[in-house]
């Protein structure tokens, strides 16, 4: 069953790639020409005309949708059920007793690394201020959705601990965090972001917290939820004033308590 299972995974990664190279060249060209210092302070209150990242499409509903009607699908369907089980059994042979609690960390590793990477000197369309307002919007958006499903449908955890498990929490801030960095970066550091996400997914079941259905459904929130980051941009530049000539710079120091076996992540930023 693991190879129907990396199967799976696979062809959503492919899907994943393909909507990442659909992004309409004219538009973004017609974005990268727009400096910080053409942007006057009375053009800062109404959303600019040619930034395409921020313009809602319903076609950039297609990916998420799907992915968030296959995982509702799974919860009560008896065919995808039986697949369901399958894989936990498949997870439970090559498990064993060998937990990996990894993805309890790398989950905030793509949403970190898009708010931070742009002021390590990477190439960012958005300004930090802005990359922190996508990201605290689309964190908002992620955990209204998460949680209300949650609770709402009730699906029982494969480890039978709780019964909170559609859809994956994890996987949808993981998958989140990637397509900003999507949307914000280079097709490379996007493809790294993604495989972050796909191994996370992949860990949510392997630990038995989570069903397929809960990480594909919990795939497509994140994705949903990135994009509604970048659709609400430009009212949050008029709520909060952002102003076109600020300028910022962001620290950040890891660290790990080998007492209580933590991890930790200090910022300092300065606007």
């Amino acid at each position: 069953m693991i190879h129907k299972l990396l199967a799976c995974i696979i062809a959503a990664s492919i899907a994943i790639n393909a909507t990442a190279q659909s992004i309409d060249s004219t538009d973004t060209t017609i974005y990268q020409s727009v400096t910080a210092d053409t942007i006057t302070s009375g053009q800062d209150k109404a959303p600019l005309p040619s930034d395409p990242y921020t313009r809602f499409k319903p076609t950039q509903l297609i990916l998420p949708g799907t992915l968030i009607a296959i995982g509702s699908w799974g919860v009560c369907n008896g065919w995808f059920s039986g697949i369901k089980h399958d894989i936990k059994n498949e997870m439970s042979h090559l498990r064993g007793d060998h937990y990996i609690h990894v993805d309890d960390y790398i989950q905030y590793l793509p949403s970190i690394a898009y708010v931070g990477l742009g002021s390590a000197g990477v190439k960012s369309r958005l300004r930090f201020k802005e990359r922190l307002v996508v990201t605290a919007t689309a964190y908002m958006a992620m955990g209204i959705m998460v949680n209300g499903i949650k609770y709402t449908v009730g699906e029982k955890r494969p480890d039978s601990s709780a019964r909170n498990s559609f859809p994956s929490g994890h996987t949808a801030t993981v998958f989140m965090g990637a397509e900003l960095i999507r949307q914000e970066y280079s097709l490379g550091i996007a493809i790294g972001a993604y495989t972050v996400a796909v191994g996370t997914a992949f860990l949510r079941m392997y630990n038995e917290r989570h069903w397929l259905n809960d990480v594909i459904a919990g795939a497509g929130i994140g994705i949903l939820s990135a994009r509604i980051g970048y659709w609400l941009l430009p009212f949050n530049r008029r709520i909060f004033r952002i102003s076109p000539r600020s300028t910022a710079a962001v620290a950040a120091m890891p660290s790990y308590d080998p007492v209580n076996r933590a991890f930790g992540l200090a910022f300092a930023a300065s606007f």
